[in-house]
């Protein structure tokens, strides 16, 4: 890590005496974001978002909304080691919207309090479209998987939201590897 752009931001947040709670990847599902004809705007909050939480976050993964691109980018987040993996975008109700789907076949446990508490959270700040939202959560290996619905509004409430939460599973999840 040291010398790498990941290991100067662990660094610098050692530095300021941030703590650091784990790695975490972004991936991004959006048709038009994935084929380049479309700048991404969910990724960098995201990012942002996340490292203000004491995250590391290695990058942003764009794919298109196909199920198979989708369960690869999260598989290989996952076998890269990363504590966290935040999907935006792809979990409404429309048939392109297959996020869910490539989730589920990855984990190895639901974690159904998660997503509802993200839907929960979103409707009572009056985000209507968060019951419309199918993401989930859950842990494949020792990796936490999050979905998030794509709009900005989605984002940032659904990061409120998983934060704190995502930092006391990373910690009990970190406990059973020593």
């Amino acid at each position: 890590m040291p010398g790498s752009a990941l290991g100067d931001t662990f660094a610098l947040m050692q530095e300021r005496g941030q703590l650091v709670v784990g790695r975490a990847l972004v991936v991004v599902v959006d048709d038009r974001t994935a084929h380049g004809d479309e700048e991404d705007h969910s990724g960098p909050l995201v990012t942002e978002l996340l490292t203000e939480a004491g995250f590391v976050v290695d990058g942003v993964v764009a794919v298109a909304a196909d199920e198979v691109e989708i369960r690869n980018a999260l598989n290989t987040a996952v076998i890269g080691g990363v504590d966290l993996v935040v999907s935006v975008g792809g979990t409404g109700v429309t048939p392109r919207d297959v996020t869910p789907e490539a989730t589920r076949d990855i984990l190895d446990r639901e974690i159904l309090g998660i997503a509802e508490a993200i839907r929960a959270s979103g409707l009572s700040a009056g985000i209507i479209d968060a019951g419309l939202s199918r993401g989930l959560a859950g842990i494949s290996g020792s990796t936490l998987v999050v979905n998030l619905a794509g709009s900005r509004y989605a984002v940032r409430d659904g990061m409120a939201t998983l934060n704190p939460l995502a930092s006391q599973i990373i910690g009990e999840l970190s406990s059973l590897e020593l």
